[in-house]
């Protein structure tokens, strides 16, 4: 800034005053005037103009949230958050020396050199203001982040700016950037930057996936995330539903397993196959003994089942002679088989398939079920002179065994007696489903 006069301008017209009766070398005459410009008053204890504070003498002289702040000549309003560093009173040296040199240049020899009044200190600079020294006058700077207003310094607001691009946080003198969670400030201190929360140890349990601002948590299969968002905790899948598995689900760590009960494998993931123990050689049957496979087991029969007055002729075939007394009320011939069938199997359902391999060509055949059906779980229906099917009437429950004797009756015209075969079936029913 330009210096002016000492303080007031009343000074300076009396100086200049005094300097033009000197110049003039004519008789020293002073001249005193008491009135000064808008802002000071007349002081008659120092003879000089003093500063007026406004902001005392004039009522609200700032409205609304503006603070009142007086300076030389007159008063500032500005916000109550503004900060500023206040000016000291210019010091007033009642018998300065008659300068015959413009102001700020003191006489040297027959010339007029500048005065440095930053050196010299006859400067005004606040404390925290650096004094710059110019011809004729000096120049008072504020510190960096200030701007100079009359004689003040007064906080530069840079978050007015928008310098940062998340937060600005204003201090005096300066300012800070700051970022939302999830951000970090850049190397320009202004910026921010995803910060990878899943590399600075984020609390996921198993997989972390990170997003702009924020980081997501994920299970692996067989978990789900938990009430906390961090957590997985592990999905009991047997409790979620009951077709998993077809005979039972075993829950593990993020996964499940299926079992099956003795006698029977899995097959893939979830079924359950029988093992046929007489196929595997894993059964304890005897050289007499015929290896049966029923569901989930096996079990050992006599390959030689003939009861008297039957008598075995082949693998399980037994004949009852004609000319056998015993034999003349009885079937002529008892075959054996055997089969299995799972439980609560859907009725009515087609199991057994019986066909007639001896016959007399014009015969009438018929079949029935000459015992072990007492519930009538069963029932035969023919399809031809001859064959017939063994129908399921009634969805059964094992485990549980059946020996039905299916008889096929044989007659023909140029016969007067009719035959009688009988098919024996033992049928065992399994204890499950499969």
């Amino acid at each position: 800034m330009q210096r002016a006069c000492v303080s007031v301008l009343c000074v300076c017209i009396c100086v200049s005053v005094l300097l033009h009766s000197a110049i003039s070398q004519s008789h020293r005459e002073t001249y005193t005037y008491t009135e000064c410009t808008d802002g000071y008053h007349w002081d008659p204890q120092t003879e000089h103009c003093k500063d007026i504070n406004e902001c005392e003498t004039i009522p609200d002289a700032c409205k609304g949230e503006m603070k009142c702040f007086n300076h030389y000549g007159g008063y500032l309003c500005l916000p109550r958050s503004a900060s500023f560093i206040p000016a000291p009173e210019p010091s007033i040296n009642p018998t300065e020396a008659f300068n015959p040199c413009p102001l700020g240049y003191e006489p040297h020899g027959d010339s007029c050199v500048d005065v440095d009044e930053c050196e010299r200190k006859e400067h005004d600079c606040q404390p925290s203001q650096e004094c710059i020294n110019t011809l004729g006058a000096f120049n008072c700077q504020c510190p960096r982040g200030y701007s100079k207003v009359g004689t003040e310094c007064i906080d530069i607001d840079e978050c007015r700016y928008r310098y940062c691009q998340h937060r600005c946080v204003n201090v005096p003198g300066s300012f800070s950037c700051q970022c939302e969670p999830g951000f970090q400030l850049g190397g320009n201190n202004r910026s921010c930057v995803d910060v990878n929360e899943c590399e600075m140890g984020a609390p996921c349990s198993q997989r972390c996936f990170n997003t702009y601002g924020t980081f997501m948590c994920r299970c692996d299969q067989g978990y789900e995330l938990g009430p906390d968002g961090f957590a997985c905790n592990d999905i009991d899948e047997c409790r979620s539903s009951s077709y998993h598995c077809q005979f039972q689900c075993v829950n593990e760590p993020g996964k499940f397993s299926c079992v099956c009960p003795e006698g029977y494998q899995l097959v893939g993931t979830r079924m359950c196959q029988d093992i046929n123990e007489c196929e595997t050689g894993e059964h304890q049957c005897i050289d007499t003994q015929t290896c049966v496979n029923i569901h989930g087991r096996y079990q050992c029969v006599d390959t030689d089942r003939c009861q008297d007055p039957y008598i075995h002729v082949s693998d399980n075939r037994c004949v009852c002679p004609h000319n056998k007394p015993a034999c003349r009320d009885l079937p002529y011939s008892v075959v054996h088989r055997y089969m299995t069938i799972t439980s609560e199997r859907s009725v009515p359902s087609d199991i057994f398939l019986i066909q007639a391999t001896n016959f007399l060509t014009g015969s009438l055949n018929t079949f029935r079920i000459r015992s072990g059906d007492d519930n009538r779980d069963f029932y035969i229906r023919q399809t031809n002179n001859y064959s017939a099917m063994l129908v399921l009437a009634r969805a059964v429950s094992g485990p549980r065994e059946y020996t039905l004797d299916l008889e096929m009756l044989s007659g023909h015209p140029l016969v007067s007696q009719r035959t009688s075969s009988v098919l024996r079936l033992s049928i065992f029913v399994g204890p499950y489903t499969f």
